[in-house]
């Protein structure tokens, strides 16, 4: 078993290494398959040690034949196993066939899948539908998924859980809900965005020995990203450095009834290291605010010429959090769109952008899918049917940075070319708020001198991280926007 690699790959590159690893490198198909059962085999004694009694439920082609092979290992360990067959294996093909025949030959108890099969059973193998489904999963397959989901027992899925696509993450119809997934080769994107964390549980990776010379032949779909650059984004300050070093954020939002997410936004990017920090929001409570967090600075504006001092001394502008969508609302964006100065834009600034688009180098954007499917003019089930592809447009059509927030949230530059995915973060984060947050965390991280793909990594990541440090202190539930800020403050000081 393997460290998780940074790479993630779409299911046909898989394939492709698959392939290369068989015809180019000369490892039998069969060989690859064995280390996969062992590996998965391996596992399943490190995770279940106590389970006995086991149901190994195969579909047909190579995933099944995977099945098979964790069968026959745990027949001829001496545990009670048996496999439940949802496709016929006597029209098994190639490698599949072959691990059918030899559980068959070790005499594993091979039957044809029912609900009955699964009774007295303390653990389950997933082995039904592999990478490479594309259509919405029915008759007796979604059956039997729904009742191994409802079944008490936990699931180890092979490679990836069935239902599930692949390269999206999106479930197709019904999937698999395991405790464990072990994946083979290569990580596939689909497991880590999306529906993916939600039905995978924790992944392990094998990579069944292939040579690594042969990944260099494919460019990765995505790239995890967990920090691991921090230290050199975020070295140890000068003793000499003043507050001018680290930027002035401007924070503009807080229309009636909205004022705490300009504030949030505003302590978010203090605690993360700008220099400055000040908020352009409605004069009729910028004093009332300060007096809560005397460390920013509200500025009371009603007019794009209030603004315009304000956005001269900017560093960085970030836009958005409760913005509204008024006539102030617009007038403060376009004010802040006039300005060359990079920019954040997030909540009811995306929600503007999406009536009026405008195509910029120099920003970043934060949507949820909402926000994203309204600029991209589809539906949010469109785009969470295809994260990665929504990420990507957005970056094209709307050019800098543009970050696809939810599970697995993606971070795609025009200019860089690539995506980056970020794991971290829990449910205890839907919640009001935690957008505003994230949106002072990139820009206090811009006015730092990251470069803006980095910068949006790295406050992804350190927003996510925070999230789960405030969450193992208090618990996912009731947990608020602001648990974050001593976390991010730590966070930010790697």
């Amino acid at each position: 078993m393997r460290e998780l690699p940074f790479e993630l790959y779409r299911a046909a590159q898989v394939r492709e290494l698959d392939r290369i690893a068989i015809e180019d490198r000369g490892i039998p198909g069969y060989t690859l398959m064995n280390r996969a059962g062992e590996a998965a085999f391996n596992l399943l004694g490190q995770h279940w040690p106590n389970a006995r009694r086991i149901a190994v439920v195969c579909g047909g082609g190579n995933n099944g034949g995977d099945g098979y092979v964790v069968a026959r290992l745990a027949h001829q360990a001496g545990l009670q196993v048996r496999v439940l067959t949802l496709a016929d294996p006597e029209q098994l093909s190639g490698d599949a066939q072959t691990a059918w025949q030899d559980a068959l030959a070790a005499g594993t108890p091979i039957t044809p899948f029912s609900t009955v099969g699964l009774d007295d059973t303390e653990l389950l193998v997933d082995a039904i539908l592999g990478t490479g489904l594309e259509r919405e999963v029915s008759g007796a397959w979604r059956d039997a998924i729904q009742a191994m989901n409802a079944y008490p027992a936990g699931i180890l899925a092979l490679d990836i859980p069935s239902g599930l696509h692949a390269d999206t993450g999106a479930v197709l119809g019904v999937a698999i809900h395991a405790a464990a997934t072990i994946t083979f080769i290569g990580l596939k994107l689909g497991l880590f965005t999306g529906q993916g964390p939600s039905c995978c549980g924790k992944i392990h990776f094998a990579n069944l020995d292939v040579p690594p010379e042969i990944y260099p032949a494919l460019h990765p779909a995505c790239w995890r990203y967990a920090g691991e650059d921090l230290p050199g984004l975020l070295p140890l300050r000068e003793r000499s450095a003043h507050k001018g070093h680290f930027g002035h954020v401007l924070v503009i939002g807080g229309e009636q009834g909205m004022a705490g997410a300009a504030r949030m936004a505003g302590e978010a990017a203090a605690r993360c290291g700008a220099g400055l920090t000040s908020i352009a929001t409605r004069a009729a409570h910028a004093g009332l605010q300060a007096a809560v967090r005397p460390e920013l600075m509200f500025q009371g504006v009603e007019t794009s010429e209030e603004l315009e001092p304000l956005l001269n001394r900017a560093t960085v502008i970030a836009i958005g959090p409760g913005l509204g969508r008024t006539d102030w609302g617009r007038t403060m964006l376009q004010a802040a769109l006039a300005s060359d100065k990079p920019l954040v834009v997030d909540a009811d600034g995306l929600n503007l952008l999406a009536i009026e688009p405008v195509f910029r180098e120099n920003w970043i954007l934060t949507p949820h899918p909402g926000e994203a499917a309204r600029l991209l003019k589809m539906t949010p089930n469109e785009v969470e049917a295809d994260r990665i592809t929504a990420v990507e447009d957005l970056a094209l059509r709307y050019g800098g940075v543009a970050v696809l927030k939810g599970a697995g949230s993606l971070i795609a530059s025009k200019e860089e070319g690539r995506v980056a995915l970020c794991t971290a973060g829990n449910p205890g984060m839907a919640s009001g708020g935690m957008g505003d947050v994230l949106t002072g965390v990139i820009a206090a991280l811009l006015a730092q001198s990251l470069p803006p793909f980095a910068a949006a990594k790295a406050g992804v990541y350190l927003h996510g991280l925070a999230g789960d440090q405030a969450a193992q202190t208090g618990g996912e539930r009731g947990l608020l926007a602001t648990d974050l800020l001593p976390f991010l403050h730590a966070g930010v000081n790697p």
